[in-house]
């Protein structure tokens, strides 16, 4: 019989405690008459299961393990575990928090349920998207690397072709060379053959003389020995030897052409945060006018590079041109100066998530750490020089450098003194960077792209963290004085790109996926280096006064 019509129980609704209840929220485990079930359903936060109430699911009570008898109806808050009513009388639960274990079971059901629409909604699809991505990479996986393959093979065959056209013209060149010494032997024998058939006939008839013993033969025999004495000239002719030279296996390579090895980035799975955390990040509109608010005497001489890195707000790292890094105030008070170990200048700066300095040394080939005033190699490199630095969000080093012979130009990350990445070449094998020793100032952006000011290819190389070509920014297509040479380089919390461009006495602002923005003038004089504080205000060294200006910009 259905519970609604047993004369004996009148089962009310658990909201207005008058009317009799019709429905079941599985979700709040609540009873609901005919009118509170559309209050009840107006709170859209929570997915509520409305159902007929004799359609409810029936609640499976846990017994007590001390009363066998009894239900376990009731939770105790201290002890974290559900109890009998016996239970919740006893001494042993004195004092605690007792509460009804529906109004707990109804907490639980609701963070169950968050935790099930999570997954469905967010978690689940992220899974099935990146198992997606890696079976259409294992599609074209196939594809790619027969492309590759024939590349190769092509390659070959025109070196293939190449090597025996060269071949044939040496075996031509032999021929030629053979025809020649035998024609050259040829004329020698047929100039002594007819001497021979003389002397031949000379002496049979000095043999018929001397037979004869006859007076007037004898005493008319004039001799022409000493016509015969001077021999013919004899012709020697040097079988030339073939200097082969030994294959250089390198040059073959290079011949070949270069494929760059497989990088493979396990890269850390991005943890997603809580419905509840996901928000954006804030939002810093640019000035319309940027606002300098200080300038700072570095101290060193004017027309100087120079670099320049935020230790906080208050404190700015420098170097210029000579052995000595400075640590200044917004006073331009002088803090701490530390001078390189070898000597030299140093070529470039970056502090260090710990806030310690590392700074580049081109002559020993060098990257260097300063920790508590003291200074340790960290890494010395061989056939390459360092160029700049800087100080990833993972406490990584991003470091640019040039080869001996300044024909190759890269970008390595180092975690410590372990390689962790070469960045050199785009996807069709060409650089991605110019050669020499120009300057290539760099910074990672807050989407983890790697941005590189390339001042010699007159571009900004911006890579994502695979290493993966991005984008290139020439510069702005407005009016402009002198062509676009970018030096220094920072990013801030916006992802902006801010890059130095001396010529043009300007900055200009880019977002992350490189289009242009708006320009900083603020009266800039040759700016150079580039850095931005932990709340995005902006350094910049100037390589006309040696200053260091100071400008907010968001």
């Amino acid at each position: 019989m259905d519970p609604l019509r047993k004369a004996q129980i009148i089962l009310l609704c658990d909201l207005c405690k008058t009317a009799h209840l019709q429905s079941h929220c599985e979700r709040c485990d609540i009873n609901l008459c005919q009118t509170c079930v559309g209050k009840h359903l107006s709170d859209s936060s929570i997915r509520h299961q409305v159902v007929p109430y004799k359609y409810r699911k029936s609640l499976n009570y846990s017994k007590c393990p001390d009363h066998a008898d009894e239900l376990c109806k009731h939770y105790c808050e201290k002890c974290d575990i559900p109890v009998c009513s016996t239970c919740a009388s006893s001494s042993k639960h004195e004092g605690h928090d007792i509460s009804d274990i529906l109004e707990k079971l109804s907490a639980k059901t609701e963070s169950l349920q968050k935790d099930l629409d999570e997954l469905e909604t967010r978690i689940y699809p992220r899974y099935e998207e990146m198992a997606s991505d890696v079976q259409t990479e294992k599609f074209e996986l196939e594809t790619n690397y027969r492309k590759l393959t024939t590349i190769a093979d092509q390659q070959g065959e025109i070196l293939h072709r190449e090597i025996t056209a060269i071949v044939n013209q040496r075996k031509s060149d032999i021929q030629e060379m053979k025809n020649k010494h035998l024609s050259t032997l040829n004329k020698n024998t047929d100039e002594i053959t007819p001497k021979m058939a003389e002397l031949k006939q000379i002496m049979s008839d000095l043999k018929s003389i001397l037979k004869s013993n006859d007076v007037s033969l004898t005493s008319t025999y004039k001799s022409r020995n000493s016509e015969f004495r001077t021999l013919p000239p004899k012709v020697r002719v040097t079988v030339p030897r073939y200097s082969a030279q030994k294959i250089n296996k390198d040059q073959l390579n290079e011949m070949f052409g270069f494929l760059p090895p497989l990088y493979i980035n396990t890269e850390h799975g991005d943890t997603m945060k809580s419905a509840e955390a996901v928000s954006s990040p804030p939002v810093k509109p640019l000035l319309d006018e940027p606002r300098l608010t200080a300038t700072i005497d570095t101290g060193y001489k004017s027309y100087t590079p120079s670099s320049v890195s935020c230790l906080s707000e208050y404190q700015v790292w420098t170097c210029g041109t000579n052995k000595t890094m400075k640590l200044l105030n917004l006073q331009g008070k002088l803090l701490t100066s530390i001078k390189t170990k070898s000597g030299n200048e140093p070529r470039d700066i970056a502090v260090t998530r710990d806030g310690d300095l590392i700074y580049t040394d081109p002559g020993k080939r060098t990257l260097n750490l300063i920790k508590n005033k003291k200074i340790q190699t960290v890494i010395t490199l061989q056939g390459w020089v360092p160029l700049n630095v800087c100080s990833t969000a993972s406490d990584d080093l991003l470091v640019t450098m040039v080869s001996d012979d300044e024909t190759q130009s890269k970008v390595v990350r180092y975690s410590g003194s372990t390689k962790k990445q070469s960045i050199q070449f785009d996807d069709q094998g060409r650089p991605l960077y110019s050669s020499g020793y120009n300057y290539k100032y760099l910074s990672e952006n807050s989407n983890l792209d790697i941005c590189v000011a390339d001042c010699e290819a007159s571009a900004v190389v911006v890579v994502n963290q695979s290493g993966k070509l991005r984008f290139k920014y020439t510069g702005h297509p407005s009016n402009t004085k002198q062509s676009f040479y970018p030096v220094g380089i920072t990013t801030d919390s916006q992802s902006h790109i801010l890059t130095a461009d001396p010529d043009n006495h300007r900055i200009h602002i880019l977002d992350q996926d490189g289009q242009f923005l708006r320009y900083i003038h603020c009266h800039l004089r040759d700016p150079w280096g580039l850095c931005v504080d932990i709340i995005d205000n902006l350094f910049v060294a100037e390589y006309h006064t040696a200053k260091m200006k100071k400008i907010q910009y968001l």
